[in-house]
């Protein structure tokens, strides 16, 4: 209770007038607990304000941080509405565009047209699905052909179900496996370097399709599942004699399911470029089929037991020798050429140091007279395998530098493949050139193409090591030679292939608007009319062999799929050069 009256006035309790008091008594007390509160507020207020009374009079609210409880974090409001903010204009900036791209339909993304290389690239393969023998795919790519020689070879005792299968070689319905091996190689070399740019065209399963057609015949032509030594192989089916008067391939013109004459097998006994350019195909074909390790493993084994047939010093006479029905069409001038080529192949399928040992022993090039440099040495055929040998080996060195003892030799080899493609410049003047353009490699022969393409393979790919490398160019005696000049070199050649000629005229059948209509080639020009036809064979004649040349400058000259080579693919077999370095010694403990 208050002890006095702070307001003044009387404070008497009695009767009506007492209750009155009383109640005006604790209205008076409520009011002043009302103002006691007010005024605490107002101190408070004020204690504030005379905190900054110089500054003049304050807004209660201003300055006052406010808070946002969002459960397990209490943030300023301040900070909570920025970041509200800035989430809503990173979506708008970056998560609405992408939201859009997502829903939006999409736009396919089209490769760039091919390159007239490829194009070619495409007709030049058909060629070998048009000369296949044997029992043909059900998608065989070439609707006129269909199953033939189905009985070849099936008077032979040791080789079940006959020799059915392989390529024609030609225009003729002859199968040799001497071409028909280096036209197998070819393809798997151009497969090896540029397996990219047949996959970018669609073509390598294709191209491996086709590869695989060849090697599963030369399996059947030898003892392959041997793991010592073969002594025969069936090296051609069917015979063609100039003059015949007895129904043989030449005297009957005949499309090849129609065949019906005798069709005998020749065998060789011997023959060491036979055995090496066999050997030569199943082992780069086995690079190409690395994936497949059990078919891999069987032409490695076949050929193994073919370069063992090809080195036997018992079997040296050449194959062709003494034996009219092969030497009239493939007849071998040498075998050292085909030792080195076969033995560079057999290092990078097996990686067995022996054969690259033989191959830079400088006893085979010597043998082939590769260092006298004759301008013939220079032009790669079915025949003659000195530059290609020489380029595939300076590959080694290029890429490996594998040193002693073989660096002597792999530096010769360098030296005689550069020479090889200055030879082939205009500038220099070793061979003849026709007034269109073209090289004349086989000094004005028929057939000139073939080496031509096999040329310009040879430069375009020499070309591209050069680039792989960062090696600008090379050196023609004083001259300095850049790889562009050498690539288009390799380029003129397969152009005027293509129509870059006088006549304007493509020489690759179906590719362009024009190109030869009659060709010496009985699959393709026989109507299916049961008539027996004859004819004279010295027209134009296509032939595995120039084509397989024309496959590889074609797929090294198409950008398809890059300007580049595949470096290390070839080397999958070969182990490492140098000793690996030892481990390091244990951490010592004291």
């Amino acid at each position: 209770m208050h002890s006095a009256n702070h307001w003044g006035g009387a404070f008497e309790i009695n009767g009506a007038e007492g209750e009155a008091a009383t109640r005006s008594r604790y209205e008076e007390e409520e009011e002043e607990m009302n103002m006691d509160r007010d005024n605490a507020a107002l101190r408070r207020r004020l204690d504030e304000t005379q905190q900054s009374w110089l500054l003049g009079p304050q807004d209660p609210n201003k300055n006052k941080n406010k808070y946002v409880d969002l459960g397990c974090i209490v943030c300023s409001r301040k900070a909570f509405k920025w970041t509200i903010w800035s989430i809503l204009i990173a979506f708008l900036v970056i998560g609405l565009p992408v939201v859009i791209a997502k829903t939006l339909p999409k736009k396919k993304t089209h490769p760039p047209p091919p390159d007239e290389y490829t194009n070619a690239l495409h007709k030049s393969l058909l060629f070998f699905d048009a000369q296949k023998s044997g029992r043909l795919p059900k998608q065989n790519k070439i609707p006129w052909r269909g199953n033939s020689g189905m009985k070849d070879g099936s008077d032979l005792s040791d080789v079940k179900g006959g020799l059915v299968g392989g390529y024609y070689d030609a225009g003729d319905n002859l199968k040799l496996n001497f071409p028909m091996a280096f036209s197998m190689s070819m393809l798997s070399w151009s497969v090896i370097e540029y397996s990219h740019k047949y996959k970018a065209i669609g073509e390598y399963d294709h191209i491996r399709d086709l590869i695989k057609w060849g090697t599963d015949y030369l399996l059947l032509t030898f003892n392959s599942s041997s793991t010592t030594s073969i002594d025969k192989i069936y090296s051609q089916v069917g015979v063609g004699r100039n003059g015949s008067t007895t129904p043989d391939d030449h005297y009957c013109w005949e499309r090849p399911e129609d065949m019906d004459y005798p069709r005998p097998v020749q065998t060789s006994v011997s023959g060491p470029e036979l055995g090496a350019e066999m050997a030569a195909a199943l082992a780069s074909a086995s690079i190409v089929f690395r994936d497949d390790a059990k078919y891999s493993k069987k032409l490695v084994q076949g050929a193994t037991a073919l370069f063992g047939f090809a080195r036997d010093k018992g079997k040296r006479t050449s194959y062709s020798r003494s034996n009219p029905d092969i030497a009239a069409f493939y007849n071998s001038s040498g075998y050292y050429d085909e030792y080195m080529w076969g033995a560079a192949w057999m290092y990078y399928a097996t990686g067995n140091s022996s054969y690259l040992a033989l191959a830079t022993n400088p006893g085979l090039p010597k043998n082939a007279n590769a260092f006298r440099l004759t301008p013939d040495s220079t032009v790669l055929s079915w025949d003659n395998k000195l530059p290609a040998a020489e380029l595939l080996l300076t590959r080694l060195r290029i890429f490996l530098s594998p040193g002693y003892p073989y660096e002597g030799t792999l530096k010769s080899y360098h030296n005689l493949t550069q020479l090889n493609v200055c030879c082939y410049l205009r500038q220099f003047h070793v061979f003849n050139w026709t007034r269109g353009g073209m090289i004349e490699l086989n000094h004005g022969g028929p057939q000139p193409l073939q080496y031509v393409a096999n040329a310009a393979f040879l430069a375009s790919l020499f070309a591209d090591y050069l680039n792989a490398t960062d090696a600008p160019g090379m050196f023609c005696g004083p001259n300095y030679i850049s790889s562009d000049v050498i690539l288009q070199f390799a380029k003129s050649q397969v152009d005027y292939i293509l129509g870059a000629n006088p006549m304007n005229m493509s020489y690759l059948v179906g590719y362009g608007k024009r190109y030869p209509r009659h060709l010496h080639h009985r699959g393709a020009s026989i109507p299916h009319d049961s008539v027996r036809h004859s004819a004279n064979y010295n027209y134009t004649e296509p032939t595995l062999a120039a084509n397989a040349g024309l496959v590889a400058a074609l797929a090294s000259l198409t950008s398809s799929g890059g300007d580049t080579i595949d470096k290390n693919t070839i080397f999958s077999a070969v182990p490492p050069l140098y000793p690996m370095a030892p481990p390091p010694p244990p951490p010592w403990k004291p």
